[in-house]
Order: C-alpha cells, then structure tokens, then sequence
C-alpha cells in the first residue's frame, strides 16, 4: 500500500469532520496538521485529537504512522499571529 500524500490526508481529515480550515505537510510516513474547526469549542486538546483520530479511522492504524496536530477553534485560529509575523519585526 503507498504511503498517502499529505493532500489525501487533509482529504481524509475533512471528509470525516467538519473543519473550517486542514493543512497538513508531511513526507508520506509523518505528518503535521493544523485542523481548526468550531466543534473543538469548549474540548480539551485530548478531546479534540480524539476527534481527529475518529475521523481518521483505520487509515490511522494502517496508512499514517505519525501525526503531529494544533488544533484550534475558529476564534483560536483567528487570534494567532500570522506564520513569520515574529519574524517580519526590523530592528531600527
């Protein structure tokens, strides 16, 4: 069986919750993915990887063998800084 693409996971990720936002990059074994979706309101983290877990299902087990995750309410995904905005600081 080929190692999934980190398009078919994000594909896998939306087709089984209901997710405002998924990016996932990863090398075909391990992953990263950032899922933010309004049913994590009010979840513990746990709760909330569960949840991705669950969507995930068999393919878990079988076709990912690592999956690192943030994630975050809408409201969580839309108070943090933009990726690089530390960065984007010039000192005078």
């Amino acid at each position: 069986m080929a190692d999934p693409t980190p398009e078919q996971v994000r594909d896998f990720i939306a087709a089984g919750l209901a997710c405002q936002r998924v990016e996932v990059e990863g090398d075909g074994r391990h992953f990263f993915a950032t899922i933010v979706a309004a049913e994590f309101e009010g979840l513990p983290r746990v709760r909330r990887h569960q949840r991705v877990y669950a969507a995930l299902g068999d393919r878990m087990r079988e076709q990912i063998h690592a999956l690192s995750m943030k994630t975050l309410t809408p409201a969580e995904f839309a108070a943090e800084p933009p990726a690089g905005a530390a960065a984007a600081h010039h000192p005078h």
